[in-house]
């Protein structure tokens, strides 16, 4: 008995078990261990602008590069197009900007008889560099064809011949392609210029008013045989003449001097036309000297002077 009241005692005692014995009561919550807590994510790090590349300034020597390299570069100009032909006037150590375009192709006209000895590119690989010619004998030309395979190129070339050297700078624009340039050569023009007068020159009579038949051509050329040695003297009784051969027109021409009568040698007044002396007085003997370590001596004298000291010297 004291058994069954204890129990129904403990019974009643215990809430938990009041609590679902109870008709009215919900649903028991049963109590379950705590979850471990979760570990925060790892942070993402934030992406770091990349700090622009250090540009290294140039230095001095290649600002005067860039200068000079500016300075000599001749740029296309409008009067200077003959049709759709760019000229330049040829010059030692200038550059020449040629404008190329994509699958159009630019020619680079030589002058007539000029001979390629080499054609160097900068950038071979995205330019197109050929040659061709034009024309025959003396009217033969060459033509160096450039093109390049896209927009933005640049680059540089270098054609020597045999007898010049040329410098291009190559730039590629979308479309605006120079359709051809050549030269002119100032410097060879003067030359033929040079020439011409030269020619005209030697062919004017060396002095006006000449007798023929007062002509004394009796002089003897002796000592040492430069180039430069005169062919013959003569005179017309008023001035001398002294003929040299043509190579004295590209060399140094040698200093006159008149033998005085005690064989000192004296200056004497003369000019120079075409390849003849001409002094403005006679003289027995003369020489012609050129040299300083070892000098070369030519010597003119009148024959008949020459034929009077050997005959003074057998008596």
């Amino acid at each position: 008995m004291n058994r069954m009241l204890l129990a129904a005692s403990a019974l009643v005692a215990s809430p938990a078990l009041a609590q679902s014995s109870s008709p009215q009561a919900g649903p028991v919550a049963i109590a379950t261990p705590s979850a471990a807590p979760q570990a925060a994510p790892a942070p993402v790090p934030r992406a770091v602008p990349a700090s622009p590349p250090h540009r290294r300034k140039p230095s001095a020597a290649e600002i005067r590069v860039r200068a000079a390299n500016a300075k000599a570069t001749h740029e296309p100009a409008a009067p200077a197009f003959v049709n759709a032909v760019q000229v330049y006037p040829f010059g030692e150590g200038v550059l020449y900007r040629l404008f190329a375009a994509p699958e159009q192709v630019s020619d680079i006209t030589l002058q007539p008889g000029e001979a390629i000895v080499s054609v160097a590119a900068g950038d071979t690989a995205r330019w197109t560099i050929g040659d061709t010619t034009s024309g025959a004998g003396d009217s033969r030309r060459v033509h160096i064809l450039v093109k390049p395979f896209a927009a933005g190129l640049s680059t540089n070339l270098v054609i020597t011949t045999d007898r010049r050297a040329y410098r291009l700078v190559l730039q590629s624009t979308p479309a605006s392609a120079m359709a051809a340039l050549s030269w002119t050569y100032p410097q060879d023009e003067l030359i033929a210029i040079r020439r011409q007068q030269a020619s005209a020159e030697a062919a004017k009579p060396i002095a006006t008013g000449l007798a023929v038949e007062r002509l004394d051509f009796g002089y003897e050329v002796t000592g040492d045989r430069p180039a430069w040695r005169p062919l013959r003297a003569f005179d017309d009784g008023r001035q001398t003449f002294i003929e040299f051969p043509a190579s004295v027109a590209v060399g140094e021409a040698p200093p006159l001097f008149v033998v005085g009568e005690q064989g000192d040698p004296q200056l004497v007044n003369y000019r120079m036309s075409g390849r003849f002396y001409i002094v403005d007085r006679l003289f027995a003997a003369a020489e012609l000297r050129l040299g300083t370590r070892k000098q070369s001596v030519v010597r003119i004298v009148r024959a008949d002077q020459g034929l009077r000291r050997r005959q003074r010297r057998a008596s």
